[in-house]
């Protein structure tokens, strides 16, 4: 072998080398990006342990990159907003895409179009094709107690969230819900800033209502769910009844005991009550046009006082369906309040007040158009729940 032969082979082993440094190098940055890591095998100094909303301990990857939501239907939209993107989402419920679609979330987050749903449909989940999605954590509802064993058993971090654990009360199960967020994603953290944000909505609120009259304050009826064969509304154990609390008003339905969406209700309790206002929720496809022309299951409202005087409204549909705790929760109560009590809140410019917030406890920047959108949703804002 002469020597250009060597010094050929020379640089040929030297490409090579190169070579193999490059993709194995590609491969490392693949990995640190995609890769579902085994959270049992990681060192403590790659994991923190966090107690979720079952009071459970948690061991979690410090970094995540794959996340999947089941059950907890408004916390995809939640994590997007807080996250600023939902690039990490990559399985969530078929009722929160639906609502992503219907209302803004899709619009901020496209990304969010590509996680999977079929995995999961209401109360059933396929283990199975959830660890197909190698997700890094799973946030599932704290009432699927045998998903704790599933999740267990598949080696998947799972992280409980209650919608009910502080008695239904909206406004602190989101700060608590970012709470818990701001551990897990401290890069994101901002607890403190929703937290104050919370309080002064809230306080606002309370310092104008607080002199009211018993017989001033407003009696408030909640459509959760109406259709040709069922009205269910918000009884003493569901969000409505915290809705009611929260802006000085009475829940026309306290008296119905039973918890959560249970509460079936007549037309002559409604009668009986005779709400001052209605709200109906975008848990349902019912429209106000559909209360005041009777035009659903053929039910007469023309002596309920609310359809008399023009007070039915269609709760907003924001990131996610606002009757629920979501980020767009302390913006909901100031507009609730004003249309219960529209001239104790006739200076509150609700467009304001939903541009600067977005703006500053996000970083997102909402169009008027935007906004108009989240405060007039349509029918199809109920479709996939």
């Amino acid at each position: 072998m002469d020597r250009r032969e060597a010094g050929a082979m020379k640089k040929t082993s030297t490409l090579i080398i190169l070579l193999v440094f490059v993709v194995t190098g590609l491969f490392l940055f693949k990995d640190s990006f995609g890769k579902k890591e085994d959270t049992a095998k990681l060192p403590p100094s790659e994991t923190i342990t966090i107690v979720d909303n079952l009071d459970n301990k948690v061991t979690v990857p410090k970094k995540i990159y794959r996340i999947a939501v089941a059950g907890i239907f408004p916390f995809p939209s939640i994590l997007s907003v807080f996250l600023g993107s939902a690039e990490k989402i990559v399985g969530m419920p078929p009722a929160s895409m639906s609502a992503a679609k219907a209302g803004l979330l899709a619009e901020l987050f496209p990304e969010i179009l590509k996680a999977d749903t079929s995995f999961t449909s209401g109360e059933d989940l396929n283990i199975e094709e959830l660890i197909k999605l190698k997700p890094d954590v799973v946030f599932y509802s704290s009432g699927n107690g045998e998903w704790t064993k599933m999740f267990a058993g598949a080696g998947i971090p799972a992280v409980a969230i209650s919608p009910r654990k502080w008695d239904y009360d909206v406004l602190e199960t989101y700060d608590k819900w970012i709470e818990l967020l701001s551990e897990m994603f401290p890069e994101s953290a901002k607890a403190k800033q929703v937290s104050a944000y919370s309080k002064e909505t809230y306080d606002k609120i309370q310092n104008r209502v607080k002199n009211l009259k018993e017989s001033e304050r407003k009696k408030v009826l909640f459509l959760f769910q109406y259709d040709d064969q069922k009205i269910v509304t918000s009884g003493k154990h569901f969000f409505g009844q915290y809705w009611c609390d929260a802006v000085g008003a009475k829940n026309a339905a306290e008296e119905i005991t039973v918890d959560n969406a249970n509460a079936k209700i007549t037309m002559e309790q409604i009668y009986n009550w005779n709400p001052d206002v209605v709200f109906i929720t975008n848990f349902t496809p019912a429209m106000p046009d559909d209360i005041y022309s009777g035009k659903i299951g053929g039910r007469s409202w023309n002596n309920v006082k609310a359809a008399k005087t023009g007070d039915v409204y269609k709760m907003p549909l924001g990131s996610y369906r606002s009757y629920t705790p979501g980020a767009d929760t302390p913006v909901t109560l100031l507009w609730l309040a004003q249309k219960v009590y529209p001239e104790l809140f006739k200076d509150i410019n609700i467009e304001k007040e939903v541009k600067d917030y977005y703006s500053k406890l996000y970083g997102i920047e909402l169009t008027k158009e935007q906004i108009k959108r989240m405060y007039s949703p349509g029918a199809k804002a109920a479709e996939g729940f």
